[in-house]
This record gives structure tokens, sequence and C-alpha cells, in this order.
């Protein structure tokens, strides 16, 4: 973990968090980008910011380091939010993540429940989880994400909190259906117990999983799971304000979109499946339009 060198003009300091923090957004090229694209400045760095926080953790989980090296730097993440909200920020991202903290009132909590998802992956392979298990990380590394994000975006009450956390599940469940092979490639399988269990799967090898003769089967529960939370998430929208959450719907027209490519491809599918960056580009500026004021 790096800070950055102490500037004795607070704005220059200011100035290059913000820079890191975009760099690391426009490197990743990821399926959000568009979606905060269309956010006012304030807000667009805002979440450049939690994205990039994300994205930190989301390379420790996933990198080459053994878990207790892993262990580690998540333990440091820890202090360095902790720094965050008292005051004192030392890295870049969250030197970024300061302004908005106070200016959208982030919730410390939604920080570190997305660290703590991260140290699920970090605690040993995950191999199997039981549904209660799954459904935990899912809320973690994917629903304390959207917590954050519709603060920022300034939609508030108990049904956008409802939605950010039904979309959180139906974008995390459509990436553990993409990433079913490269996540076999690293030992790790996100599939339910309880749903290899139904199709007689016994097996908890993540390659001997996927070879098996029911896959087929638990890949369509996986979906028939992930479309209910999109349900889930449209019932909550109806009692939001729209144009507020307009960031969040490109996101979910996203990967819907994305869930039905995996549907059409056949899972698991035998190469990661992208959308194009034109067909994202057409989800993000259609949504544009039709959400406009």
């Amino acid at each position: 973990m790096n800070a950055l060198p102490e500037a004795a003009d607070p704005k220059a300091a200011d100035s290059a968090a913000q820079a890191h923090v975009q760099a690391i957004v426009e490197r990743s090229k990821s399926s959000f980008y568009w979606s905060m694209r269309l956010l006012p400045r304030a807000r667009r760095q805002a979440m450049f910011a939690i994205y990039a926080f994300c994205r930190e953790l989301d390379d420790i989980a996933d990198g080459p380091l053994d878990l207790p090296a892993k262990q580690a730097q998540l333990a440091e993440w820890r202090q360095e939010i902790a720094l965050l909200y008292a005051g004192s920020p030392a890295h870049p991202i969250t030197r970024a993540l300061a302004g908005p903290v106070q200016a959208y009132a982030l919730d410390k909590r939604w920080f570190d429940e997305i660290i703590a998802g991260m140290e699920m992956d970090a605690a040993a392979d995950i191999r199997a989880p039981n549904m209660p298990e799954l459904q935990l990380y899912c809320r973690r590394v994917a629903g304390a994400v959207g917590m954050l994000s519709i603060a920022v975006y300034g939609a508030t009450g108990r049904a956008a909190a409802e939605f950010a956390l039904a979309l959180g599940d139906a974008v995390q469940l459509t990436n553990i259906l993409r990433d079913l092979k490269e996540d076999a490639g690293m030992g790790r399988l996100y599939l339910p117990a309880e749903m290899l269990d139904a199709v007689g799967v016994r097996e908890r090898d993540p390659r001997t999983v996927l070879q098996h003769a029911g896959i087929e089967r638990i890949c369509a529960a996986m979906v028939d799971w992930a479309e209910q939370r999109y349900e889930d998430a449209e019932t909550a929208l109806q009692d939001c304000d729209r144009a507020a959450l307009r960031p969040a719907i490109i996101i979910m027209a996203t990967y819907r979109r994305l869930l039905e490519r995996l549907v059409e491809t056949g899972l698991p599918a035998d190469h990661r499946v992208r959308l194009s960056m034109p067909a994202k580009l057409w989800i993000a500026l259609r949504s544009a339009v039709t959400l406009r004021p």
C-alpha cells in the first residue's frame, strides 16, 4: 500500500489523488464506466474513487500472493479506512474518498463490508459455499457497493436500498456465471452446495464439477436466481427516483444483457463472454435518453 508523497499544497495532493483513481478506472475498461461518465463532475469523481477502492481490493483477493499476505494487505486497508474516517487518510484512494465521505455521508459500514467480502476470498479458496454464505458474500462484495453508490447518486429511502441490494445480488450472480472457468482455474467454485447436491454432484473440485453432467441444470438454477433478483430490483425501482438512479439503471440493463448473452452462448461458457464496447455504449445512451427529465 503506497501513500502519495506529502504535498505542500493540499489542492495539489487532492488533484494527484483524483488523477490516481481516474487512471485506475480508465485502465479497467469496466462495464460501469459509461454509467459513471453520465454523472455530474463531483458525483462522478466520488464514484471513480469508490470504484478504485473496490478494484484495489479485488486485485489483492485475486492476485498471486499467498493467503497470509492477502490477509495482511486487507488488514492494512481496514486501518486505512479507519484513518479516512478519522480525517487523516494516507493512500491516494482514501484521499480521493475524503471529500465524498463528507459530501454524501458515506457510511463506513459499507467500506468495512466490502473488505470483509474480500477477506472471505482470502481466508481460503471458496468451494461450494452454502446458500447463506453465498448470499452474505454477494451482499458484501456487491450489495455494499450499491449502498455506497445510491448515497452518491442522491437516492434515499427504503426502496432505494432494496433496489441497491437486489441489483448487487443480481450483478454478482451474473459475474459468478460469467467467471466459472476462470474461477475454477484459481481453485474457486461459487456455485452453492445445495444446488450441487440437488442434482447429485458430490464432488467439490471446481474443474471436476464443471465437467459433471448436472452442471447445465445447476447453471440454469443460478440464472433463475439472478433473473429473480433483477426482477426484485425492477419492483423496488417503481418506488424510487429513477432519474437519480440513472447510472444504476444503466448497470442493470448492461448486466441483464450480459446474462442473456451467457444463456445464448451456453453455460458454462468455454470462453469469457463480454459485451462489445458499442453494445455497452448503446445501452448507456438508450438509458440516458429514456430517463431524460
